[in-house]
Order: C-alpha cells, then structure tokens, then sequence
C-alpha cells in the first residue's frame, strides 16, 4: 500500500518556514516586506476563488499580496499598461498573471506573461525563465510553480532522482514541459509522453518516477505503475457522484484507489500538488524579495572596468574619448546596484538616475565624501576636473573601491567659446565627452525654459496691470467658469500671505481685490534677467517693449548665461522635488513700489517652473574612461553661485557606494572660492560632512604666484614656467600655504594633488611635496593622471583613503544669525586675508533693504575674481594689507544666499577673435564630432 504524499502536509511546513525566515529577514532588512501583485482580467468564479486562497496564505505568513482586477472590457494595452505599472513598483517583488483572461476583447496571453520581468515572474512563465530552465541555468531563473512544487514532493519520498527513469505524461508549458526539463537537470533519465505517444502504458510501466498532468480523470490506472514507484498527480477534474451533496467530487488524472496498490508514494486530490503550487509561489516570492534586499545594501560592486590603452605622447581629449568604447549604460547601472525602475535611459551611454533611490537606501550609512579644490589657478586652470575624474579611476580601478565621481555639467557657452570642454582631459576623463559638453539630457535647456517663462511672466504682469482696472484683472485672475469663481492652489497660498482669510471669491472688498491683484512691481528694483545658453556680449544690455502692441511699455535689461540663473543654483542646492518647489516658489524677482519683495510665488508660475523641472532635478549618470560611474548634475557659476555639482548627486552617490566607498566632487575655481562655498554653502544645505579636502596645484601656476610672467591662454608659456627655477617656486608657494589653511579652518584634512607636467623637474615636485606636509597638509602626492589615467593617481587615492580615516572636526565658518555684513568680513578676514571690508552706500542700502525683509539669515556666496585671494586680479600670491570693497549686495533667495560683489561680474560672456567652434563639425559619414576640446 502507498504512503500518502500530503503537499497539505508539506505545504504548512514549508509556508511555517516562510514565516520565520520573514521575520529573520527583517532583523538584517528592517524594511523587508515581500510583496505579491496577482493580475486578474474579469471576474471568474474560479479565479476568484483561487486568488482569494493565495491572497490568505501570503498574509498569513507576512506576504503583502495586491489584487489588481481588471474589468472584461479591459483591452491588451490597459492590460499590458498595469502589467508595466507593476514592473516599475519596488514593492513588487513577484507577479502573476491570473489565466485565463477574461475579457471581451481578444488578449494575446502569452505577450501578457512575457511582459512580467522575468526576475519578477514567480510563476515562471517567462520564456526566458522558461529558456533558462530548459537549458540547465537552474540557478539564474524562477522555477515554474507546479514543477517545482512536484520536484519537492518527490524528494520528499526519499527517492534517489540522480539515475532514476522518470516518466512525464502530459507536455504542456505550465506543467508537463517544465516538470522534465526540472527532473533531467536533475540527472533523472526522462520519456515525456503526450496525445501521439504509442504504447502509453508499457512506457509508463518502466518509470522509477511518474508525473501526471493531461486533464483526463483517473486516466492513469494501477496496472500502468511499476512496483514502488513514486507516483505524482497534478491533474484536478470534477466527476459526477451521486453521494456528494453537489453531485460531483474532484480527481485527479491517476486512478488513485488504484494506483495506490502499487507505488510506494502517491499524492491524493485534492491536497496533494495543489497547496504545493501556492506554497512554491510563496517560496519564489519571498526568495526575490531577499535577492531584492540584498542586491540594496550597498556592497561590494561588480564593475567590469575598461583597460586603458596608452599613448605617448598623449593625443587630443577627442582622439582619447572616441578611442575609448563606454559600456552600455544600463550594464553600468546593473553593476552599481540601481534597480531598473530608479534608470531612465537617454540612448546608450547616459540616464537619468530616480529620486527614489534615496528612499531605498535611507538606512544605509554613507561612504566617504572627498572635495577636489585648488590654488588660486593661471586663466589656464589647473587641473580640478581632470583631478577629479582620474582620482576616481584610481579608487575604482586601482583600489578596487566603490566610488562616484560627482562633477557639474559644462555650459555650452564656454564649450564653444575660448575654454573648450569640461570633461576631464587625457587619460582622466568622462565619456562620451561629446555628449557630456553638449545637450547631455537636457537639464540647461529646461533651466533656460522656466528662467525664461518666469521673465516672460513678470513683463506681462507688469503689462497687465498698467492697462487694466483692479475689477477686470479680478475678473480675470479669477474668471467665472460655469457660474463658478475658485481660486487656484498658488492663488490660496497668495491669499495667505497677505493675510486673507475668504476663499469666496465672490465676497472680497474693493481693497481686498486690489491687495490679491495688485504687485505692483518696481520696474528699477527686478533682478529677473533672461538667459541664454550662449556667448553672446551683444545681449549685455536689450531694449524688451519695442513692438507696436506693447503700448510703449518698454525696458532695459539684459541677458544671462544660463548656467547664471538663480534655477541652476536651486538645481545645484535642492535635497527634493518638494524641496525644489518651495525654493522655486521663493525666488524673488523684484520689489514692489512699497518695498515688498515680489516672489514667482506671487506671480503664479512656480508650479509651472517645477514641471519644467522634473526631469532636471534627477542625475544624469555617465561614466569615465575606465568605466567608473560618474554624477553629472548641475552647474552653477562659482562666482555669483557657489560653483558646485548638486547635492542630490552627491546623497545618491553616497548610499550607492556604501560604507566603504567614495564620492568625489569638484568645486569650482580656488579653494578660496569654491572650497569656502561648498563648506559655508552647501554642506549647510546638504547636512553632509566631507572626509577629505584634495587641493590641486600645478609648478606653474605656484612660479605665477611668485612672480613669474603673466600666463594668457593661447600664448605660449614663457621659459620661467618651463625651465627648474626652485626660488621663483617657493616664493609662490605663499599661495598654497594659504588655501592648505583655509581648508584646515574646517577641520578637513588636506592632501595635496601637484598636478605634473613634463616640464616639471624631480626637484621642483619634491620642493612642493616638502613645503606641504610642512604647512598642514595631510601628505603631498605627485599625480600622472592626465598622461596615465587612474594608474598615475594610484598614490593619490591611497593617500586620500588613509586622510578619510582621520578623526572629522569639520565646521563652519560662521552662523548664519550673524548680521550680513559680519558674515562678509569674516570671510573676507580669515579666507582671503584681508584687514577688512569696505561697504559702499549703494550696498549697504541693499544690505539694510534684505535685513528688514527678513533675508539675513542666509549664507554668505562672494562673488569675486578667480585670480587672486584678494578683489584684484593682478595680487597674486598671498597678498596682504588689503581691504575688500563690496560695491553691490544681491540675494538668491530661493537658492539660500546673499552675494555681494566685490567687482563687476560679466555674467554674460562674450566670443573671442577665435572661438572653439572654428574646429568643430561633423563628419557626415561616420557622424562623429571633430575639433571638440
């Protein structure tokens, strides 16, 4: 007699296991929690029924099953669309498809099952799960259910599979196909019989193991087993039975009473493999919810990195990029841990990388956070980018780190302009860097679109108000729709800050009307330009009004590049998207005749500027020459903006690293600049703490400070840079113990990057190594990374490694609370080294006008030359016995600071006599861009 094989029996141990292994899980995960989405076209009784059933016993051990049904009016697409839907939710670890499908429309199931991911396909379904099975990759797919459950039915009899016969009748897709492919990847030999099969029995007869699955009641009979053969029946049938209550009972596709004469092992029906297929599905969803969690903690990654092929002398940037193969981007965002749902992708070789995975990492601590910054640079500069990106390449490739280069993305006005490029240079550089210096994803083009809508808005306004009595702006501000008269949301919020509380647009005074339309803006106050992401000095100074039906309403102003736009800097500062509205909301664009500021809240378009800004707010994710991942997210100017990439990147790249790793930024400009503003600034915003302070410096630009010849871009470099000249060096080096101090004031340490150049003699290096680690510098480390990539910022990055496990003191500068103009001094005091500051009438004015708007409060982003420590270009070095002059005060309320001017700023730059664009173009057979630099 058969030994019953109970999948009841087993299932309730298997499901009990599930449950402690859940809550094992959540001690390592605190967020773990599996989840289950079952997808159900119409409303069949049955499916109802069986759904319900897997719905109970995923809650009943701490499964989160969702029920999505859709109507039988449901089309392929609406289906495929909630399919999709639930792909893209993390909290989606499985997914079903209830079949059949139900609906009135004709539905290709198979397209519908394909299109659950096949790593969320828990039924196994998929056919590249299918695929992979029938293949032997048992370890890289999802089993199907039924076969899996039966496999572990079988084992549980005890019998030997390995050497076994097995016998499988039936060969359809769910059960009959999969249940061989399983039972021959386990070394079982197997005969699978169907329809056509001739001799059926005696075939069955010689099998050590049976499965059955056609859908023919008790076809199987017991004549057809082998003696001890272990029998399992995965068909369920109805028969009429006159002794049931409901005239029928159910059966399987064996002959149970039977076959149980002769097998060793059989399982009934019901309560044999059916409690085992729900169970298997739970086992298969809990088990992608743990690859799932354990592919989110921030380990080590898997990077497959790209092996540089170097050449002396060192070709073009251009010539080094396109010699150089990226990987696919979406190969690079598998290998750093992001998930497919948290990756949009821009073609081959850029995305854009979600918000979300923030929320996905929040328990995860950070890794180290490393700022790139510089001397006080030659109008050639120095070398920060270049820094930046081949100290990356030597922590991934090198050290075998996790680790995130976090740069900004270049304006397109220098690109072809006189500076060329941004992105690296030589061996050290991101890719495509034709992509990179151009549109990349879009982001300046959306900052020039809301800037611009914003300008748009406040002209018209004034327009609008200037021609219209307070009734009919009231009328259309808030114009009656049906009868109707509601204010809209950013309305409401206006009516809240002027302290009215009515919401019956119908009911307001005569002086509420004129209070809710009235901004009446200072056309001498408006700070709001328009901008343009290009060099064009002819934009300096416009006319806006001149057409005939603009009523003579004319005004002088000026445009911007757009990287100078106060949205960049709110790009560059912002923690969120919420974050992000609030700050667009309190941009301040102008003041009113009365002396109240006017915000782009009051002029209703900040929701408008935030979905301009939607797809801008996330990071574009690129990668360097030897395949590292690198941040390219924003790009404020250094000088009326605190110059750095956003903190966005900087917080995702944290997380994405883990513990061990690195995010290395760059600032813009000297440490005196945008060191100062990524401590003062952005840190303040960003709540972050930097582990490391790497401070560029190049022999050349340290014999400028000790007055060598004035260095100008495009002229050859005059002997004195070119030839040893140990005293002119060390008289410069004044300017690099300055920065090594400012960066010590915030209790960082400093490690010194001398950039080299062929130029450069042993003695000249080692003077500068020696002059450092005297001064307060960490260490001092000679980097090739230009002409050898991540290899030549080898020491480098073990020098910056063992800063990173120094104990942190890092601090501000100075509080906030402070007045306005002591914040200035201080900077100015003890960053600059000036004896003090000297505040002209016109920005004091200014100065008083924010204090008594409530903006002192903010920090402080000097805007003055990158040239000199001090106001004047021409002071190079460290200079002493200087005052600075703050000759105008502005305010980026909505970025978060107050930027005085110490000189005129061009915030528009102009073309030179020969742009860069003189050598670019395209070649039209192979498409690929020449002359970028």
């Amino acid at each position: 007699m058969a030994q019953i094989l109970s999948g009841k029996d087993v299932s309730e141990e298997i499901r009990q296991g599930l449950k402690t292994e859940i809550e094992e899980l959540k001690t390592t995960y605190p967020r773990f929690c599996p989840g289950l989405a079952i997808v159900q076209v119409g409303d069949r009784d049955d499916s109802n029924v069986y759904i319900g059933q897997k719905v109970k016993n995923a809650g009943a051990i701490g499964v989160t099953a969702s029920h999505i049904k859709l109507p039988r009016t449901s089309t392929q697409s609406e289906v495929l669309d909630a399919v999709e839907s639930l792909n893209s939710d993390p909290a989606v670890h499985g997914m079903i498809v209830q079949l059949p499908l139900d609906s009135e429309n004709e539905i290709d199931s198979h397209l519908v099952t394909n299109a659950v991911r096949p790593e969320k396909d828990v039924d196994g379904l998929h056919q590249i799960n299918a695929g992979k099975l029938s293949r032997g990759d048992l370890d890289s797919c999802i089993l199907p259910c039924t076969p899996k459950g039966c496999l572990e039915l079988i084992r549980r009899s005890g019998v030997k599979i390995a050497g076994a016969t097995a016998v499988v009748v039936g060969r359809s897709k769910i059960v009959g196909s999969p249940m061989a492919d399983l039972l021959k990847w386990n070394h079982a030999t197997v005969t699978v019989c169907h329809s056509k099969t001739q001799n059926l029995p005696d075939i069955v007869k010689t099998a050590d193991i049976v499965v059955v699955g056609i859908g023919r009641p008790q076809m199987v009979k017991g004549d057809w087993i082998k003696q001890g053969a272990v029998v399992i029946d995965c068909g369920i049938n109805s028969i009429p039975d006159a002794t049931k209550k409901s005239g029928k009972r159910l059966v399987g596709d064996v002959d149970f009473d039977e076959v149980k004469q002769v097998a060793s092992w059989v399982t009934p029906v019901p309560g044999g493999v059916g409690p085992m297929t729900v169970a298997m599905l739970l086992q298969n969803t809990v088990e992608q919810a743990r690859k799932m969690a354990a592919k989110c903690v921030a380990g080590k990654w898997n990077l497959d990195l790209n092996p540089l092929k170097l050449v002396t002398p060192v070709p073009s940037d251009l010539v080094i990029a396109q010699s150089q193969t990226p990987k696919n981007i979406e190969i690079l965002a598998d290998e750093i841990s992001l998930l497919k749902e948290e990756v949009d992708y821009y073609g081959k070789k850029k995305a854009k990388v979600s918000l979300k995975v923030l929320d996905r990492l929040q328990n995860h601590k950070n890794g180290k956070y490393v700022v790139v910054t510089g001397i006080t640079p030659t109008p050639l500069g120095e070398g920060k980018s270049t820094t930046t990106i081949g100290l990356a390449q030597a922590l991934g490739a090198q050290s075998k780190k996790n680790v995130f280069a976090c740069v900004r993305q270049p304006s397109q006005g220098p690109t072809f302009g006189i500076k060329g490029g941004a992105a690296g240079g030589g061996y050290s550089q991101v890719i495509p860097m034709e992509e990179f210096n151009l549109h990349l994803t879009g982001d300046i083009h959306a900052i020039t679109a809301a800037n611009n809508l914003l300008a748009a808005q406040i002209e018209a306004r004034m327009f609008h108000e200037s021609t219209q009595t307070d009734e009919a702006l009231y009328k259309r501000l808030v114009p009656d729709v049906k009868g109707l008269r509601t204010f809209s949301k950013i309305q409401l919020a206006r009516l809240k800050k002027l302290g009215i509380e009515k919401t019956d647009a119908n009911s307001f005074t005569p002086e509420e009307v004129k209070s809710f339309v009235r901004l009446d803006i200072d056309p001498t106050t408006i700070t709001w330009q328009r901008v343009l992401d290009t060099n064009d000095r002819f934009l300096r100074k416009i006319t806006v009004g001149q057409g005939p039906l603009e009523k003579g309403h004319t005004r002088e102003c000026q445009f911007d590049i757009a990287v100078a736009s106060e949205i960049m800097a709110i790009l560059a500062l912002t923690t969120g998207l919420r974050d992000m509205r609030e700050r667009l909301g309190r941009m301040v664009v102008a003041s009113s005749t009365s002396g109240v500021p006017v915000t782009a809240d009051d002029l209703g378009v900040s929701g408008a500027l935030t979905v301009l800004m939607k797809d801008a707010v996330r990071p574009n994710l690129m990668q360097t020459l030897e395949g590292t991942p690198v941040f390219v997210h924003a790009g404020p100017f250094a000088n009326i903006a605190h110059g750095n990439s956003s903190i966005i990147a900087d917080k995702i790249g944290l997380k994405l690293v883990g513990e061990d790793g690195f995010v290395v930024t760059e600032c813009g400009f000297g440490a005196d600049i945008g060191m100062e503003k990524f401590f003062n600034i952005k840190c303040r915003y960003s709540n972050l703490i930097p582990n490391a302070v790497v401070l560029v410096a190049t022999i050349r630009a340290l014999k400028m400070h000790g007055g060598g010849p004035t260095v100008t871009a495009g002229v050859p470099l005059p002997k004195e840079y070119i030839e040893e000249n140990l005293d002119l060096l060390e008289k410069g080096c004044s300017n690099l113990r300055k920065q090594i101090e400012n960066a010590n004031k915030f209790g960082v340490p400093v490690v010194v990057a001398v950039n080299s150049f062929a130029t450069d003699t042993p003695a000249e290096v080692a003077l500068v190594q020696k002059f450092s680690r005297e001064n307060g510098a960490f260490d001092a480390i000679k980097c090739s990374h230009f002409a050898h990539g991540g290899l030549g910022a080898a020491e480098l990055a073990e020098a910056v490694s063992k800063a990173t496990q120094q104990p942190s003191d890092f601090k501000f500068l100075y509080s906030v609370e402070k007045s306005i103009e002591e914040k200035i001094e201080t900077i100015a005091k003890e960053i600059y080294g000036a004896d003090g500051i000297e505040i002209l009438p016109a920005a004091q004015e200014q100065i008083d006008r924010y204090k008594k708007q409530g903006f002192n409060d903010f920090p402080i982003c000097m805007a003055k030359t990158h040239l000199s420590l001090s106001h004047d270009p021409t002071k190079k070095g460290e200079p002493k016995g200087f005052t600075v002059p703050i000759r105008e005060v502005r305010a980026s309320i909505g970025a978060g600071f107050i930027y005085p001017l110490l000189g005129t700023m061009t915030t528009m730059p102009g073309l030179p006599t020969r742009p860069c664009f003189y050598d670019i173009d395209l070649d039209p057979e192979t498409e690929e861009i020449v002359g970028l630099s």
